[in-house]
């Protein structure tokens, strides 16, 4: 105890327990304080109840002597934090040096773990340089990983932890794999065992102890959690195959037996998975489904995520089946059911493999998509593909390249109308059209652009878009307010999935109620009659022949008047655009609604819905 202190306990004028707590302020002594990190005690005044303390961000500040009591807790002139005070030019010579060893003290001064923003803050600034600092950390954090006495998680957000005892690094390997509590954890361990196989040559018996507990684990995750034990099993066949002397036991649940049990279940299963893991697993297809794979791998393509796009494709191409996967995107795109992710692989690869896939049909699925999205109540599901007609300044111009003058204006006209993109950036992707089809540029100069700001519609239509936009104001958006209000009271926002929902459905909300604002104060009403039948306009009855005599009956509506069941299209759908305008014994082309085939037809007849 300091002198001075036992000076005042042997007088009596402080008791044992406040002597203690005086004596880690003692000077020479180390503290931490929450605002000012580690200081070391430099003076004290006991009879002036005042102490001096040097801190990381505060030197030399003079203190309360009982506030520093209750701000500041003893440090051992051993933590790391203590030596950042006194011996910072040592610890910045291990930082280059050894980094490891700096890494392990750090650790050990924090209870052996800590996340990785902790140990940026601890390091970053003082002991080596913030410029320098993530150059410093990537190389650093490979020596920890090739040292195997640090634990070093693959996500930032997972804390490094300080391996336990004094394992030799396969021992350390296998440790890893022995502590991990989640399928995905023993995964990572498995395939940092595959890397390292060359340690276990000599001697391969503890990873046949593994080998018996992966079966039993997967055998009992796959019906709750199929993706991770689907990923279990190949990174458990892909560490058998780095050996010669091991063989999968007989008994043992097989990858291929779990693919073709669960076939209905492995595209959500593998989305999460990643690129090189998706690519062992699709290769072990033609064991599960043998002559059936190719069609799997091809049912599934547009429902694996971005990375099983793409590495199906690469798969298909390599084994000579890219026209299998040609013939189903053609008919997905035909048919307007193409999803997000196939579409944007379909649009970045159409000057390579996906070249024959790539037409003007590929436009009218982006909008349909876009649009549907947008329209849809919940979070965003085609961000990415709206950035990406954004941004790949080409895409419009080869998509409208691929049409003919009266299917490019059709496109053109869509894309005008698409709700999606804001009047900025509909007038700078409606330029990249005009540039590459200047006589699409009518639409949007001169006569041609007034009558498109207008909208032509049925009284019942627009009476149903006035109800939801009512809707929306008196009920809706202040039902969301309450929701979005109760939503902040459960917690941290950014962990706050009701929050989150609650503020997507905002947006969506905001979004379409000016959306129905800008339409409804463009919308004439209208009850068609009267309606010119000397050519196809709005408001007529259209009979169309085949040459096989087949026939088809259209009435073309308003804007917001498509309705399929009743074969009534809307003036602004891409047949109704079609067949405007047309006469007696012109000729249209009509998409059949089951085949997807295009058939040429004869207008037979025209005549006004309401005479």
């Amino acid at each position: 105890m300091h002198p001075d202190l036992a000076k005042l306990l042997d007088a009596g004028r402080i008791n044992q327990a406040v002597a203690g707590r005086l004596d880690q302020l003692a000077p020479g002594s180390f503290c931490l304080h929450k605002a000012w990190g580690a200081g070391k005690v430099i003076d004290w005044d006991l009879p002036g109840k005042k102490v001096t303390i040097d801190f990381e961000q505060s030197s030399g500040q003079v203190m309360d002597l009982q506030f520093a009591i209750q701000r500041t807790e003893p440090l051992d002139a051993e933590d790391f934090r203590a030596k950042k005070v006194e011996q910072i030019e040592e610890l910045r010579a291990l930082a280059k040096s050894d980094p490891v060893a700096l890494v392990i003290q750090l650790l050990e001064s924090h209870g052996g773990t800590m996340s990785v923003d902790v140990l940026e803050r601890e390091l970053s600034g003082g002991v080596v340089l913030a410029k320098d600092f993530r150059k410093w950390w990537d190389a650093t954090k490979r020596a920890l990983r090739e040292s195997k006495r640090v634990i070093v998680p693959s996500r930032r957000t997972e804390p490094l932890s300080l391996r336990a005892g004094d394992l030799s690094p396969a021992e350390a390997l296998v440790s890893d794999f022995e502590q991990a509590r989640d399928l995905k954890t023993m995964s990572k361990a498995l395939e940092a065992i595959t890397m390292d196989s060359s340690l276990f040559k000599s001697d391969t018996a503890a990873l046949q102890r593994l080998l018996s507990g992966i079966n039993e684990t997967a055998a009992k995750s796959v019906r709750i959690q199929l993706g991770p034990a689907i990923e279990l099993l190949s990174a458990r066949d892909e560490l058998i195959g780095a050996f010669k002397d091991i063989e999968l036991p007989p008994e043992s649940l097989r990858l291929s037996d779990v693919l073709a049990a669960e076939e209905g279940r492995l595209a959500d299963a593998l989305t999460a998975l990643s690129s090189g893991r998706q690519r062992a697993i699709y290769e072990q297809f033609n064991v599960a489904f043998g002559e059936r794979s190719i069609e799997v791998l091809t049912e599934i393509f547009d429902k694996v995520g971005s990375r099983g796009v793409t590495e199906i494709a690469k798969l298909l191409d390599e084994l000579g089946h890219m026209k299998v996967l040609e013939a189903h995107l053609s008919s997905a795109v035909a048919r307007r059911s193409l999803g997000t992710d196939a579409l944007i692989w379909v649009c970045r690869e159409r000057n390579g493999v996906a070249g024959t896939i790539f037409n003007g049909e590929v436009g009218a699925c982006i909008l349909n998509l876009l649009e549907t999205d947008h329209l849809s109540d919940g979070p965003r599901k085609t961000t990415r593909l709206q950035t990406l007609v954004a941004e790949d300044k080409e895409l419009l111009g080869d998509i409208v390249n691929n049409m003919d003058v009266n299917e490019a204006r059709n496109f053109g006209r869509r894309l005008m109308e698409c709700p999606v993109f804001n009047d900025l950036d509909r007038k700078s992707l409606m330029a990249r059209v005009i540039k590459a089809r200047p006589e699409t540029g009518e639409l949007v100069s001169g006569q041609n652009a007034k009558k498109e700001q207008e909208l032509l519609v049925s009284w019942p239509s627009l009476e149903k878009k006035k109800a939801e936009l009512d809707d929306i104001i008196r009920n809706k958006i202040p039902q969301n307010t309450k929701d979005i209000s109760i939503a902040r009271e459960y917690g941290d926002l950014r962990e706050n999935f009701e929050y989150k929902s609650a503020k997507d459905h905002q947006k969506y909300l905001n979004n379409r109620k000016t959306e129905l604002q800008r339409d409804i104060s463009r919308a004439r009403g209208t009850d068609f009659k009267g309606a010119d039948a000397s050519a196809v306009n709005i408001g007529t009855i259209v009979n169309l022949i085949n040459e096989d005599g087949k026939k088809v009956t259209y009435t073309v509506l308003g804007a917001w008047d498509s309705n399929p069941e009743k074969a009534e299209l809307s003036y602004l759908s891409v047949l109704g655009a079609a067949l405007l305008d047309k006469k007696i014994g012109d000729s249209v082309e009509v998409r059949d609604e089951h085949t997807e085939a295009l058939h040429s037809y004869k207008i037979e007849s025209i005549s006004p819905v309401n005479p």
